[in-house]
């Protein structure tokens, strides 16, 4: 065997030590791994949307191989979905934290929105997986066990303080969760899904501290000024 020849199968049989070696780690730390696979799993679809996302670029952001991908979630629909699932999941229970309930009515509304507008800031990714699904027209999400049950306990939560605030006097009768929820996040979403075309044809920085803090500001007195009596 020629020093060419040699040098080619000693990579060789490197990558493959090594391929093993990561599976054999995988199997010892399942839960690290399957975490690993999920975040490295986020950022592809996030940059790339579900029909560009590639399994062995997944597999090599989170030092694994595909092998073990598929051990995990089957195959990259599966796999998109558990993202999709742990999407929801991470919003709903950074909600959760809020403790609307041990808040006044309208406390609790502004602190709800001003949260809603930074996990955008803070969490680009997931707007970026949302439009993906919406390009899907909802049809891996409708897959999903517990999605429902899951929005179902934000809503409650979102009622109790909207009925608070009626009996309070504070907030209009009648309140539609859905509605106030949707004026939250559609002030913040629609805001950064368009900034880039925004700031070019207003000719303003929309990604400025200043401005981002502004409108912030304005989703707040916005979603107050529509439930207020």
């Amino acid at each position: 065997m020629d020093d060419e020849a040699s040098e080619h199968h000693s990579v060789e049989q490197s990558n493959a030590a090594g391929a093993r070696a990561g599976a054999e780690r995988s199997t010892r730390n399942p839960e690290r791994t399957r975490a690993a696979i999920l975040e490295a799993a986020r950022r592809e679809i996030a940059e790339k949307g579900l029909a560009g996302a590639r399994i062995d670029v997944v597999a090599r952001r989170a030092g694994t191989n595909k092998r073990m991908i598929y051990h995990y979630f089957g195959d990259k629909d599966a796999l998109y979905l558990a993202v999709l699932e742990e999407t929801y999941q991470h919003i709903r229970q950074a909600e959760r934290r809020l403790d609307l309930a041990r808040r006044e009515p309208e406390e609790g509304l502004s602190e709800l929105a001003l949260f809603t507008w930074h996990y955008y800031l803070d969490h680009p990714e997931f707007l970026s997986i949302l439009a993906t699904e919406n390009l899907n027209h909802a049809r891996y999400l409708r897959q999903a066990a517990g999605i429902a049950e899951m929005h179902s306990n934000f809503l409650t939560e979102l009622s109790d303080v909207l009925r608070r605030g009626e009996e309070a006097g504070v907030f209009k009768s009648g309140l539609d969760p859905v509605t106030v929820y949707l004026t939250i996040a559609s002030l913040g979403f629609f805001y950064l899904s368009n900034r880039y075309t925004l700031s070019t044809v207003f000719r303003r920085d929309l990604q400025t501290r200043g401005e981002l803090d502004r409108w912030g500001e304005h989703i707040v007195a916005t979603v107050l000024a529509s439930v207020r009596r």
